[in-house]
């Protein structure tokens, strides 16, 4: 598993000692090491590194260190893809509640809508109870204008026309005056 460490000076003589700083979690994930590990270790390239350098260390689980090299190159990359395009805490801060905001308003709005949707359903549902009302209205209505035209073919009564109604509505008044006076005179 690769490390972040910082060279120490080792007293015994012929190695170093790291002081392990970070472990590498996946490719773009590191966790702090806290407090930071002691490891030490002996090779010939081991006194090349000076005191207060970082370096990368691969160490295997049993410990070992399979390979150490100076961070150098990894930092300048580091700083190239993270820091250059201000990626900072603050940065990602920010992204983060401005991400969480989002996320409030998005369920807001979803909220509202499915309102929205369910009153819409009742109304939708309301106009479709007053259209039946209304058709059982009419269809009353229907039936009671045929009874009754029944009633009124049946006891041979004739309903004047609208259009006519003014002119039959003299007409009869003065044929019901003259049959009440024939009744009298006999």
């Amino acid at each position: 598993m690769l490390h972040l460490g910082e060279v120490q000076n080792n007293d015994n003589g012929g190695g170093i000692e790291l002081q392990l700083l970070a472990r590498q979690e996946s490719d773009d994930s590191w966790a702090l090491i806290n407090p930071p590990k002691s490891l030490s270790f002996s090779s010939n390239e081991a006194n090349s590194f000076n005191q207060g350098l970082l370096v990368l260390v691969d160490i295997s689980d049993n410990q070992d260190v399979l390979s150490i090299y100076s961070a150098k190159e990894w930092v300048l990359n580091f700083i190239q893809r993270y820091l250059t395009i201000g990626i900072t805490p603050i940065f990602l801060q920010e992204e983060l509640t401005r991400t969480e905001q989002w996320r409030q308003d998005l369920t807001l709005q979803s909220q509202d809508l499915t309102r929205q949707r369910a009153e819409m359903e009742a109304r939708r549902e309301n106009i479709q109870a007053l259209e039946i009302e209304l058709k059982l209205k009419e269809q009353h209505i229907e039936e009671r204008e045929a009874k009754l035209q029944e009633q009124l073919k049946k006891y041979n009564i004739t309903l004047p026309d609208e259009d006519a109604g003014e002119a039959g509505e003299a007409g009869g008044a003065g044929e019901a005056g003259g049959a009440g006076g024939a009744g009298e005179d006999g």
